[in-house]
């Protein structure tokens, strides 16, 4: 592929008369609606003489007014932590352009220079009828020089942990990003490059004017269509929009912000693409630092937009060293990227710092750091689509785009995936091609923090993790990957368990082979739950091995096989002295939901079976999907190592693994209503975490009723239509793990909820095993829950 040199000089953009944003105070709004001179007034008490030739515009002008006001109401009412803010109180006055009678420390103030316009911002900001102000210009996107060698091609999409496994998302459905909305927030793309053009990217707002190659490389890492040329992106069928910075009236990181989401839906990905400067150590920060775009990024967030942004390059032009932003101040003197300072602010973004493309991975020196920083991507030796200065060169790809520019991409690629599959789940689930359900925000934000790569030095290199897609795909929030396993007791459902051990029910040997495996030990056999099945080992024969799985998982499981050992008697059972008996391929698919699969007969030879005495089976299961997992002698030092191996490899089993007793059903049909209570502490308020666990059939349906008041304590952001007379109604997928909400529940609260359920017809007779549960967790064990059963007996546990 073309190599570019990229340019060396920053493109020179005609942005008008120097410009800077205000906001008033309340009672200072008031007045200026009736006196269009207050704001002139603000400008002479800062600096006298600064207001000749200003003019004074709303800083947001599209959309109009009344569309800010309806999207802010519309925030209000679906997030219950979001204040409203009056854009009507933001204003942007353009200032003239030649000097004024009055000196700075800098001499004689001349609104041309940016350090008097900054001594101009820093002076309104004391008065107090302003309540905030920042400078309007243009600054360059957060990339770094482009010095690094090329690394091989699109590395970012590898596995953990070199990337955030890509290739593995794209095995589900949903995993190309289709259906779910982006938009990149920047200055200027080449949107007529080769492996851009199919995206079929359109321009929303502004004006497409600089930095055509930094647009162009982002783009293409999340959008790069899956050809036979270039390269391919993270996301390639995400319907990929962009707007510019450069709006009108001039540039405008908060106005191209809102005009984005005016047309966005709950669900779609936001890309900041921009930084801008620290003006207190006049370094990159991320641009939530200036008070306006907060306001504007915090109103996307409320909307359920999930917002994924730059955390900038520290020194400029962008190199080391980067910003600690625990110790950084906005121009009001306040810790607003500090998680543990009191005047902390968060505007529900996922901020993105970056680090090294090899393993193990460290912070760029470049890099912004601190607490506030929730992920990190590759900052350097990205492969992607670039183009020439002028952004004519619809040919050309580099391998040297980085910065926290290159990281966020990733990112914010990573997301789309999220949602895209979680969107497609809920279309197969339900059977209903409409259905439509996306994280939102904050729940985004943790399911990427929550599964990911760690940078090399953690404590000090404060930029979170890298996202791990398989983790996350094979993962409860999403559970899309099959999930196999074997039981190590009567009982288990596959989680990490302490139970008893070496009494798998799923590892039969017998001195002779069965007809039908199947009718003899799979569903409906009379033998599911027996851990007895077992025969005494026959010398001197060939002895016939059954292997049974289960798949909790979210998709089929196919092509799986099993390899069976066995072990002299030891105190521990380390696999050097695993002896391998053989391998069988299940003879059929394993289905989800914990259908019982048999194996055909492994032969263990007469030849091979070893003299008379005590020994262990051990029984390893996986696919393509999910491989059997590999273990080492390192992690069998100890026996806790070893049980904590075997409880936590669910596909995995030492005679040691149970099922839980078929779950009955119900003989009504349609929905059941089951009422219950979500209780609060009887002591005090305190933070609680409710979730639902879900293991329906496909074609079920779930709906659960809380009063608002709950979900507003429990933090949930709510869509239109998901409220009623009263009460937040939220459809929760029928199988997968959810979290409903999380949040400070109020001392002595009894409130009255419940769960509607509908499952199809078929699961009053057929094998499977159903349940629903919704519990409850305090500092993350769990303190109470109901569980709901649905076969040939309805039960309430």
């Amino acid at each position: 592929m073309a190599g570019i040199d990229l340019p060396t000089q920053r493109p020179k953009v005609d942005d008008g008369p120097p410009r800077v944003a205000v906001k008033l105070s309340e009672d200072t709004q008031k007045r200026a609606k009736q006196d269009p001179k207050v704001i002139a007034g603000l400008l002479e008490k800062a600096i006298p003489g600064a207001s000749r030739g200003s003019r004074v515009e709303p800083l947001i002008t599209s959309p109009n007014p009344k569309t800010v006001d309806e999207l802010v109401q519309r925030a209000a009412q679906l997030d219950p932590g979001y204040k409203p803010i009056d854009f009507g109180a933001w204003y942007q006055v353009r200032l003239g352009t030649g000097e004024s009678v009055s000196d700075t420390p800098e001499g004689r103030f001349d609104p041309r220079r940016p350090d008097h316009v900054d001594y101009l911002v820093r002076n309104l900001n004391a008065l107090a009828e302003v309540e905030s102000s920042s400078a309007l210009r243009p600054t360059p996107p957060p990339v770094a020089p482009g010095d690094d060698p090329l690394s091989t091609l699109e590395g970012y999409l590898d596995p953990a942990p070199s990337g955030i496994d890509a290739r593995y998302a794209w095995n589900f459905p949903g995993g190309d990003g289709k259906g779910i909305g982006f938009v990149d927030v920047e200055q200027g793309w080449d949107l007529n490059h080769e492996d851009l053009v199919a995206a079929n990217v359109t321009l929303i707002s502004g004006t497409n004017t600089a930095y055509f190659y930094h647009g162009t490389s982002v783009l293409g890492e999340v959008l790069m269509a899956d050809n036979t040329i270039g390269g391919i992106g993270i996301a390639p069928q995400a319907t990929g929009r962009v707007i510019s910075q450069h709006q009108p009236g001039g540039y405008n990181t908060p106005a191209a912000i809102i005009g984005a989401i005016a047309v966005m839906s709950f669900g779609d990905v936001l890309l900041l693409e921009a930084q801008t400067i620290d003006p207190v150590t006049n370094k990159y920060a991320p641009v939530e630092i200036e008070d306006a775009t907060y306001d504007a990024i915090r109103l996307a967030t409320a909307l359920g937009i999930v917002v994924v942004e730059a955390a900038g390059n520290g020194t400029p032009p962008g190199v080391a060293p980067g910003l600690d932003l625990d110790t950084a101040t906005n121009a009001a003197g306040k810790h607003v990227f500090n998680r543990g300072s009191p005047e902390f602010r968060d505007s529900g973004a996922i901020i993105v710092g970056a680090a090294s493309s090899a393993v193990p991975h460290t912070r760029m020196g470049f890099s912004n750091y601190g607490s506030r920083i929730d992920v990190f991507g590759w900052g350097e030796n990205i492969e992607t689509t670039t183009t020439n200065g002028p952004g004519t060169d619809d040919h050309s790809y580099t391998s040297s785009f980085g910065g926290t520019s290159g990281a966020s991409p990733i990112n914010a690629g990573a997301a789309i995936l999220v949602q895209a599959i979680t969107q497609a789940i809920g279309v197969a689930r339900s059977g209903d091609p409409n259905f439509r359900f996306r994280f939102s925000p904050l729940e985004m934000r943790r399911i990427l923090t929550s599964n990911g790569t760690q940078s090399a030095d953690p404590v000090n290199d404060k930029i979170g993790v890298m996202p791990d897609l398989r983790a996350i795909c094979n993962g409860q929030d999403i559970n899309i990957a099959p999930d196999i396993y074997l039981r190590d007791f009567v009982g288990d459902n596959g989680d990490p368990n302490g139970g008893a051990f070496s009494a798998s029910p799923d590892i039969i040997v017998l001195q002779a082979p069965v007809a039908n495996p199947t009718a003899s030990f799979g569903p409906g056999s009379g033998t599911e739950n027996n851990a007895n099945l077992s025969q005494d080992i026959v010398t001197g024969q060939d002895q016939a091995i059954y292997l049974r799985l289960l798949n909790r998982g979210g998709s089929t499981a196919t092509n799986v096989s099993v390899t069976v050992y066995y072990s002299a008697p030891s105190t521990l059972v380390t696999p050097n002295l695993w002896v391998t008996i053989g391998t069988t391929t299940l003879p059929s698919p394993v289905p989800i939901n914990d259908v019982l699969t048999v194996s055909n007969t492994l032969v263990w030879p007469a030849a091979a079976i070893p003299s008379p005495g005590h020994y262990c089976f051990i029984a390893v299961a996986g696919n393509d999907l999910e491989p059997a997992p590999q273990p080492t002698d390192s992690q069998f030092v100890t026996f806790a190592n070893y049980e904590k191996y075997i409880g936590n490899n669910n596909n995995v089993a030492w005679r040691n693994f149970n099922v839980v007793s078929r779950p009955p059903s119900t003989g009504t049909r349609g929905f059941h209503s089951f009422p219950f209570f979500v209780p609060g502490a009887f002591d005090a308020a305190r933070a609680f975490v409710i979730e639902a666990l879900g293991n329906l059939p496909r074609g079920s349906e779930v709906e659960i009723y809380m009063p608002l008041t709950l979900a507003r304590q429990l933090k949930i952001t709510l869509q239109e239509g998901q409220i009623e007379k009263g009460f937040a109604v939220l459809t929760l997928p029928a199988s997968c793990r959810r979290r409903i909400g999380a949040g400070v529940i109020e001392k002595g609260m009894k409130a009255q909820c419940r769960v509607r359920v509908r499952v199809p017809e078929g699961v009053y007779k057929g094998p499977g095993r159903y349940e629903f549960a919704v519990r409850q967790l305090y500092n993350e064990k769990e303190v109470g829950r109901l569980t709901w059963h649905f076969g040939q007996h309805a039960a309430v546990c």
